[in-house]
């Protein structure tokens, strides 16, 4: 069955159509929506406590046995881990993108469970949680009050209760973290004066906790007997409250005197740990932060998740309240919309330029049919492949408009053409029309597909990038060209009449005027065009110095154009870390962060503000820390347009005020940095989240010092200093900082063995009793709520004030109860509040802000030339995060266009059955690619993957361009007509559909690049490089194309003469025909 049969049956075409908009249409439904697709490499986090450690104790004695056993496994790429004064330990484990999340969380608790064994029994008594979570949130909402009637200890503890354990249902959610550890806790606060009193120590207490706070199971009465009842027994169990636990007995003496535990210490529910408070809008508050696994849908996690808390919000306690803090899907709905109104506007620019073209709407109407059914089809295919919609995907299907358009447009043309001829009516002039043009189109369906092929290859992170790209576009453009066979032609059959030459009587209408108009200055236009290639065609030199001078500006251009890999945008959300001097108090640290928080309230763009104190995104926990989240309003009430700007520039802002929008993120992050300048001792640090989830809290660049040599703490932070500083000076680099600092006052316990010995105590047991009253002990478990909660032995506030405490804490000895501070001295040194390190090394974590009018790359480039100079022998760093995707990425941009050239030349060999002829259109490319990047130059963008998307596209359509000239000069030359003829008339004939196509893609991208509002960074890049591709390609090629054509034809020839084909080609008859008397020179083309 030939195409023509689906002329001859309408509705059989029109049933092909409506089966792909229906098929698509299942598929939209069923399609998630995310930001981009899922490119975040599997992570599985490994976390535990040593009550009462130090970094460096946490360090050596539970980090190292972990990471020694978790080193290695299966498809890992890289291990980050932090040791904490506190005594956190947290190991995160990278792998390779693509790894099962569950498999390697399997793998990982097996390494876990092989080191167990090596762990303290503190440690192990807690537990070492795995779990698979990305290091980014979803969602991130905060649990609070408007009139301070709750504290922060009950809404942790009522968000513990009533709904994390909720939110942790959710398909998709990997962990739901809360910086404070406030959770209920009974806490048991030491006396030293009554302990000493009693002759007793910490430990006494634990153990008489581990002896009477128990659970038993004391079994049945009447088992396998003849009673008519069977009666269980039951004991009491652990104790609950507070009287209970008071009432534990001690000791008793032999005058049947009790000592309880209420006579030597104090007892409250209290909680867990102290260290981090928080507060919304200055009132306090508790942060859930919402993670997810690895290749969950984002946006079906924050819609769950929003509408469990709008559940969670109908039954709580009067005056309570949940806020949403950032959720990441807000940006990417109003991109999307932003999007699809481009998509909108797009069409109905398409649709004015075809049909200034075709002047004729039943013609315009074809094409437009095209287009919806071809877009509308690929969504079916992209929910088989599992992908999803996103920014990528939805870009793709914008370019894709023009070239669907397209196809329609050469059906539509080649049928106009045959009733030029004076065919009576449309239903021959499209079965015709057809048979000479269906191998065109089907050869550039190939090359256009071909040029996605090698894009889907790619692997890591910049290859699932493409490769949604890539198939989109060669999806949509198979359907475009199955439409372009079917039902385009058979609609040319139906809508089209024929040329009437009886309405040249007629009068005429406005519309008919301008349509005659157009077509006499295109007629002068096309005859200026061909004298021109002509000209050229006479000057082989010039053709052949133009084509090199394009390949050279296509590679300046490329050297110079600033490198990324996804530009950032305005995301509504803003995070401010603050890190104080070491060692600065909790409280300290409150009073900067509440100036800091009315300086925020001050902004008229700023929605909320939560801020953490004693935590920070980047440096972890400590008493000198804190972390801001700051909401912007929402972006509807944020929009400023054109006549703001103008309003600003009479209002006092002069000509900047055109080019400064103070509403976006920008120019918020610069208030901050401006506001908190006056702040003495605060080192802020204010960053906007990172553009895809999953990889960091913070954008900019994450690096990680090492030092390999395993030396002195010291050394390595003067290095990294030196470093830093030395990279500050570059003119890329914005701002270089590290949160890390190892000069924290800290004490050195040193204790006397000798004098341990002699009193007949020992080591173990001096600092065993410094950890119960200062460090604490988690001595047991009570049961409240549903859960488990920690009974944990610590000495009074009082006692832990300073070092003088040690006087009045007292450890046993044979002799009787003996001051601790008789056995150990106190030294002063300095060190830090925690230690990371990366792949088993020392290190030191760094964040690099990339200078304005800078891109990521130029940044990474820069961090590479000042390592090589600045960093000694011993001393490197590694990239982490997406900076580490985006660095691999890099190296294979290249190689992936040259692919596509390659098999873009490698299908037309195989067509034109020729390897000198494709170099025609293969030469002509770089025209196109040297365009796009002058204008993305011109317009500041950077190289990213939105630039290399319109790239890949671009050599399609310009491939697409440079086959069509080349196919209509062939067919020329196969009748017999001299080459250079056939070149320029071959040219000539295809100067309207390759101008209108050109036309429709320029006119119907320029409001995606000058899109402005929501997502107009990754919009701008992508219209600026298409509209200057295919501006310059076009203008180029059209004179280029026809001249290569001749000199690879000549030379073709040379090698195999052609064979002439005897058919009579009667629209190539008819140019013929006016060369038959004349002299060739003063040859027009007939109308």
């Amino acid at each position: 069955m030939t195409f023509t049969n689906f002329i001859k049956r309408p509705v059989l075409s029109t049933v092909v159509s409506i089966f792909f908009v229906l098929l698509g249409t299942i598929g939209l439904i069923s399609l998630p929506i995310e930001q981009y697709p899922d490119i975040a490499p599997p992570t599985i986090s490994v976390w535990t406590s040593y009550q009462g450690a130090d970094a460096q104790t946490v360090l050596n004695s539970v980090i190292t046995p972990l990471e020694e056993s978790i080193n290695g496994v299966e498809n890992m790429t890289y291990i980050q881990s932090t040791a904490t004064n506190n005594g956190m330990a947290q190991i995160t484990v990278y792998f390779k993108q693509g790894s099962d999340p569950d498999m390697a969380s399997v793998n990982v608790q097996n390494r876990v469970s092989q080191a167990q064994a090596l762990l303290p029994a503190e440690v192990n008594r807690v537990g070492v949680i795995v779990s698979k979570r990305q290091t980014s949130n979803v969602v991130l909402y905060s649990l609070t009050t408007d009139d301070g009637r709750y504290d922060d200890e009950f809404l942790t503890n009522y968000n513990n209760i009533n709904v994390i354990p909720l939110l942790k249902r959710i398909n998709g959610v990997g962990d739901v973290q809360t910086p404070g550890m406030k959770n209920y806790s009974m806490r048991i606060w030491l006396k030293p004066d009554k302990m000493k009193q009693y002759g007793l120590v910490p430990t006494d207490i634990s153990g008489a906790l581990a002896e009477q706070n128990i659970e038993a199971a004391p079994g049945a009465f009447g088992e396998q007997s003849d009673m008519k009842y069977e009666y269980i027994m039951r004991y009491k169990g652990r104790l609950k409250t507070e009287q209970e636990y008071g009432n534990i007995i001690i000791s008793n003496n032999k005058n049947g005197q009790t000592l309880h535990l209420k006579d030597v210490a104090d007892i409250e529910l209290g909680g867990l740990q102290y260290s981090v408070s928080m507060k919304n809008n200055n009132q306090p508050s508790v942060v859930g932060m919402v993670q997810q696994i690895a290749g969950s849908n984002a946006t079906q996690i924050a819609s769950d998740v929003k509408e469990a808390l709008a559940g969670v919000q109908k039954n709580m306690p009067p005056g309570m309240k949940v806020t949403i803090q950032q959720d990441v899907t807000e940006f990417l709905f109003a991109s999307i919309k932003e999007v699809i109104f481009t998509l909108f506007l797009t069409l109905i620019l398409v649709f004015i330029v075809v049909y200034v073209f075709l002047q004729d709407f039943r013609s315009t109407l074809i094409p437009m049919i095209a287009v919806p059914v071809a877009l509308i089809g690929t969504f079916f295919f992209l929910w088989m492949f599992g992908f999803s919609i996103n920014l990528l995907t939805l870009s793709a299907l914008l370019l894709a408009i023009a070239i669907v358009v397209d196809d329609a447009i050469v059906v539509v043309e080649a049928v106009h053409a045959k009733l030029d001829l004076g065919y009576k009516d449309a239903l021959s002039a499209s079965i015709d029309a057809m048979n000479e043009i269906s191998g065109a189109i089907i050869s550039i369906t190939l090359v256009m597909s071909a040029v996605f092929v090698p894009v889907s290859f790619m692997s890591g992170t910049s290859g699932t990038f493409y490769r949604e790209f890539g198939v989109t576009m060669a999806v949509s453009i198979i359907i475009s060209a199955i439409n372009a066979l079917t039902l385009s032609p058979a609609l040319c059959a139906m809508f089209l009449k024929p040329h009437n030459e009886e309405q040249e009587g007629k009068k005429m209408s406005t519309i008919d005027r301008f349509h005659m108009a157009f077509n006499t200055q295109f007629d002068k236009i096309n005859t200026k065009y061909k004298n021109g290639v002509e000209k050229l065609i006479g000057h082989r030199l010039i053709t052949s110095v133009s084509v090199v001078v394009g390949i050279v500006v296509l590679v300046l251009t490329m050297t110079f154009t600033k490198t990324g890999l996804v530009p950032d945008e305005d995301t509504g959300v803003l995070f401010a870390t603050v890190s104080l001097e070491p060692g600065m108090s909790q409280n300290e640290t409150q009073q900067v962060t509440d100036r800091i928080d009315k300086m925020l309230a001050s902004n008229p763009y700023v929605e909320s503000r939560v801020q953490l104190v004693g935590y920070n995104f980047i440096a972890g926990q400590g008493s000198n820390q804190a972390t801001f989240i700051v909401k912007l309003k929402p972006f509807e009430d944020r929009k400023y347009g054109l006549f703001d700007r103008i309003s600003s520039v009479f209002n006092g802002a002069g000509i900047a005020g055109l080019f400064i929008d103070p509403t976006s993120s920008n120019m918020i992050l610069g208030m901050i940095y401006k506001q908190t300048a006056s702040i003495k001792g605060a080192q802020v640090l204010a960053f906007a989240p990172p553009m895809v989830p999953g990889f960091a809290m913070s954008n900019g660049l994450n690096l990680s010092m090492q030092d390999k040599t395993g030396g002195d703490l010291n050394k390595f932070f003067q290095i990294t200093q030196d470093y830093l500083k030395a990279l500050k000076e570059r003119p890329e680099i914005s701002n270089a900082m590290t949160s890390y600092n190892p000069n924290y006052p800290q004490y050195m316990v040193d204790v006397d063995i000798a004098k341990t010995k002699k009193a007949g105590t020992s080591p173990a047991a001096v600092l065993s009793v410094i950890q119960g009253y200062y460090g604490g002990m988690y001595a047991s478990n009570f049961n409240a709520y549903g859960k488990l909660f920690r009974v944990m032995i610590q000495g009074t506030v009082e006692s832990r004030i300073n070092e003088r405490g040690l006087n009045s804490i007292y450890v046993r000895t044979p002799s009787g109860m003996a001051p601790v501070s008789e056995f150990c001295t106190l030294r002063r040194v300095y060190g830090p509040s925690n230690i990371a390190r990366f792949n088993l090394f020392t290190s030191i974590t760094v964040n690099v802000q990339t200078a304005d009018g800078y891109s990521s790359g130029d940044a990474i480039k820069a961090v590479e030339e000042v390592a090589a100079e600045k960093l000694p022998q011993g001393y490197g760093y590694e990239f982490s995060g997406l900076t580490r995707s985006e660095q691999e990425s890099s190296n294979s941009t290249g190689i992936i266009f040259a692919l596509c050239l390659v098999f873009v030349y490698l299908i037309l060999s195989a067509q034109y059955e020729s390897y000198i002829l494709p170099l025609a259109v293969v030469l002509s490319i770089p025209f196109g690619l040297a365009g796009a990047f002058i204008f993305t130059q011109l317009f500041g963008h950077n190289n990213d993957i939105y630039m290399q998307i319109s790239l890949i596209m671009l050599i399609g359509l310009l491939a697409k361009n440079a086959i069509l000239i080349v196919e209509f000069a062939l067919e020329r030359r196969r009748t017999g007509m001299a080459i250079k003829y056939a070149a320029i008339l071959g040219a000539g004939a295809r100067l309207r559909p390759i101008l209108m196509t050109s036309l429709a893609m320029i006119v119907g991208l320029l409001p995606l690049m000058f899109a402005s509002g929501v997502g107009h960074n990754g919009n701008q890049t992508l219209g600026a490089a298409a509209v200057g591709g295919m501006l310059i390609g076009t203008l180029c090629q059209v004179f280029v194309v026809p001249a290569l054509f001749v000199i690879f034809e000549y030379l073709q020839e040379k090698f195999k003469p052609m064979v002439f084909a005897d058919e009579d080609y009667q629209e190539v008859a008819k140019e013929l025909e006016q060369y038959v008397n004349g002299p060739a020179g003063d040859y027009k083309l007939e109308q």
